[in-house]
């Protein structure tokens, strides 16, 4: 069901809006509007323990580091409720991207990157959550 509503905004305001929307092509203000709400929804949950989402983490490290390997995997073991799936790519000889697609309640995919992310070797990591709404 849709419902409408009014939004009083300046005009200045407004012509910035207009003019992202028409770069990014979308149909109408209303469109561009539920994909903002929608994005907030989604932040304002990462800030709730309880919530529940889903997302992906991702990482590159270097695969030669004698351990490493080792300490991800024990670690996604640790987690196995909340790992869907991983995917990894060889980069080169020496890097490697590791992407997990998790869900479950914020808390616990927090736990999870903050340990993949603090180990050392580990060069880059990165989380994207978002939610069906």
């Amino acid at each position: 069901m849709i419902k409408r509503f009014g939004v009083s905004i300046e005009k200045d305001l407004l012509e910035v809006f207009d003019k992202i929307i028409e770069e990014k092509g979308y149909n109408s203000r209303s469109e561009a509007i539920r994909d903002i709400i929608r994005d907030y929804i989604v932040r304002e949950k990462w800030n709730i323990k309880k919530e529940k989402v889903v997302g992906s983490i991702s990482l590159v490290y270097e695969h030669d580091v004698y351990g490493l390997a080792d300490k991800l995997t024990d670690i996604q073991h640790h987690y196995h409720d909340v790992i869907i799936s991983t995917l990894h790519v060889h980069f080169d000889e020496k890097n490697c991207l590791e992407v997990i697609l998790v869900r479950g309640k914020v808390e616990k995919i927090k736990k999870l990157y903050d340990e993949l992310s603090s180990l050392k070797w580990v060069r880059h990591t990165n989380i994207s959550i978002t939610d069906i709404i």
